[in-house]
């Protein structure tokens, strides 16, 4: 379960920097030889792809071949070109273009992405779900659920095409009945590395298996069946060795843990990165060797990995990156990394240069069409100690410190678990922003069970949720206190998926918060555990499935202390999330209205998890600040 962070950002115009738009970079790719990025990129208009010198930033290049698309997958083939998606109703176009023109290879009837071209530049591989029912992933709005259930599956293959002659007909080369989430091309162009899984692809995420698929014939082998989740499989450039990042993640694209390495042939895979205090969410394997983005406390960090070292980081900073493949992109030799990059006070830009360098002479900030996005917060990190763990947060202020004193604050706990709330820039148009605008100070903690200090401190929730991680966050609620003017009087919480089970169960745990926002949270993990679409997400949490071990799904589940609860709440859920039905929120809202405690439930149409159309998004912060203002800011 997740929160998703969009990226977003402003263009220089004439007009005031608080009626910009801002200026997006989205799906950044870096050419092999590191002297160019692209980035589908748009300043409120519609977006264009466009490509720039690492030099400088300058625009080098736009690509517009189809007016009607929107574009994502970009990608670099080995001699420079470019290779994108064009998505249009109902089908999507595999566009390559040259120095000079563009052309469409082939038209997929369904959903399309990752294209990657073959080493010696002659084929693109794409993933392909053809007549899709639904978008890929499990946070996407759910088809209906009627007629026989669970008879019929999306299926996510491997299809390969041929660059000199556009394809008539689109035929996977995977097996029917396996979905494939990621894969790399070997080194010879035979065939790939993948994660698989037989059957449901939105469930089966949490049992990939890392196999081999021959490029030719779709034959599949076993290289490894870790006992971790894995994602990003890189194969050496010697073609001997996969890579892959392992570790306890809860949810699609939130990837963090240790890198692992295992023989192509196949074998046990091996931790090289045992024992660290940061999370690797990002590995790529250049000529030079490793390269990887890691989370480590509150810095993102760009770096060298050696097996059995510590991460030797070239550019580290507290902000988050984005880019389409991975929180980095790293050039073919190794040598430069691109990305973009944000923090709370800052709007996203485009950095790149040098890996290893350091100063003007590394990675710096090349884009310049947001620095006159305005600032919203005072934004710190903050750290404390709890139980003998170390846990950071951040804490973000109005610019303008609200009169009267000590002020209010909402704690906002991040979806996952396995995830963290990392910088990203606080526009009016966030719930952050919103509750900044209106107030508020903002507290967002990354208690255990977190990415950014070790596999350990990640998996320190397992069997045990809403325990030592509340601990965690009321404990960083009290440092919070010793360093800024919050009044304890005028506390409260909120979040979603992750965050709003916590916000469902703190309710039953404690009564210092006066009001609750809890979106798309789970009050009752047996029913949970019969209703929802991703169910093999628990188990590495819980041990065994709930029909083996009701108790331990019954002690964590907020309905069965309903009498403990207090606390208002605002409950908000998507009429079609899977990750966690509206069922949930509807048995919690039915608990606290039966023992009288103020509470209000929106399920929103057709919405899938955590609520993220922009209209719909606008409702829940009105409806949120409203709930807040009446039982925080005025309470006594």
């Amino acid at each position: 379960m997740r929160l998703i962070l969009a990226a977003a950002l402003l263009a220089s115009t004439a007009a005031p920097a608080a009626a910009q738009a801002l200026h997006q970079y989205g799906a950044l790719a870096i050419a092999p030889a590191g002297d160019r990025v692209a980035a589908i990129e748009s300043n409120g208009s519609r977006s264009v792809v466009t490509v720039r010198s690492v030099a400088d930033g300058h625009v080098v290049r736009t690509i517009d071949p189809c007016k009607t698309c929107s574009y994502a997958g970009l990608t670099f083939a080995p001699n420079g070109d470019i290779v994108l998606l064009g998505r249009e109703t109902g089908s999507v176009r595999l566009i390559y273009a040259d120095a000079t023109t563009t052309r469409t290879i082939a038209t997929i009837a369904g959903i399309a992405q990752t294209p990657r071209v073959s080493p010696d530049g002659k084929r693109i591989a794409l993933l392909v779900t053809l007549g899709a029912a639904k978008e890929s992933g499990a946070t996407q709005a759910g088809v209906r659920m009627i007629g026989e259930i669970g008879e019929k599956n999306d299926e996510q293959r491997l299809a390969v095409f041929d660059i000199a002659r556009p394809a008539t007909n689109v035929t996977p080369i995977s097996p029917a009945g396996r979905y494939v989430y990621e894969y790399d091309w070997t080194p010879d162009g035979r065939g790939f590395v993948a994660t698989t899984a037989l059957g449901n692809g939105d469930n089966n995420w949490w049992v990939a298996s890392l196999d081999a698929i021959d490029a030719q014939t779709g034959a599949v082998r076993s290289i490894a069946r870790p006992a971790t989740q894995l994602n990003q499989p890189r194969v050496s450039p010697d073609g001997r060795t996969v890579a892959f990042i392992g570790g306890l993640m809860s949810d699609f694209g939130s990837i963090g843990g240790d890198v692992f390495t295992v023989p192509i042939t196949g074998g046990t895979p091996r931790n090289i990165t045992a024992g660290a205090k940061s999370t690797v969410t990002t590995i790529d394997w250049t000529a030079a060797g490793l390269r990887t983005v890691t989370l480590s406390g509150d810095q993102v960090q760009f770096g060298t990995l050696t097996p059995g070292a510590a991460v030797t980081p070239g550019f580290a900073k507290p902000a988050s990156s984005s880019a389409g493949d991975g929180r980095a992109v790293f050039s073919a030799d190794g040598r430069v990394v691109a990305a973009v990059v944000q923090d709370y006070e800052h709007a996203p830009a485009i950095y790149a240069g040098p890996v290893a360098a350091t100063g003007a002479a590394g990675v710096r900030q090349i884009t310049h069409d947001n620095d006159a996005a305005p600032a919203m917060t005072r934004a710190r990190s903050v750290a404390w100690t709890n139980e003998g763990f170390n846990v950071q947060g951040w804490l973000l202020a109005p610019r303008e410190a609200p009169a009267g004193g000590k002020a209010p604050m909402i704690t906002m706990v991040h979806g996952g678990p396995s995830a963290a709330s990392m910088p990203g820039y606080v526009s009016a148009g966030s719930m952050n922003g919103a509750l900044l605008k209106a107030g508020y100070y903002v507290f967002l903690p990354n208690p255990r069970g977190s990415y950014g200090q070790g596999e350990a401190f990640t998996a320190a929730n397992k069997r045990d949720f809403g325990g030592g991680d509340l601990r965690d966050i009321l404990a960083g609620i009290d440092a919070v206190e010793r360093v800024a003017p919050i009044d304890d009087n005028r506390l409260g919480l909120g979040g979603c998926s992750y965050g709003g089970f916590m916000a469902m169960w703190t309710n039953t745990q404690t009564n210092r918060f006066k009001a609750i926002v809890a979106g798309a949270g789970l009050s009752n993990w047996v029913s949970y555990y019969g209703t929802n679409g991703i169910d093999q997400w628990l188990l590495p949490f819980f041990g065994k499935t709930m029909y083996d071990d009701i108790k331990a799904y019954e002690g964590v589940s907020a309905v069965y202390h309903a009498k403990t609860a207090k606390t208002p709440t605002f409950i908000y859920v998507g009429e079609r999330d899977i990750e966690v039905p509206p069922t949930q929120s509807i048995e919690w809202w039915h608990a606290l209205k039966d023992r009288g405690v103020p509470v209000s439930l929106v399920i929103y149409p057709d919405a899938g998890h955590c609520v993220t159309a922009p209209d719909q998004a606008s409702d829940v912060r009105a409806r949120a600040i409203a709930w807040f203002d009446r039982y925080v800011k005025n309470a006594k």
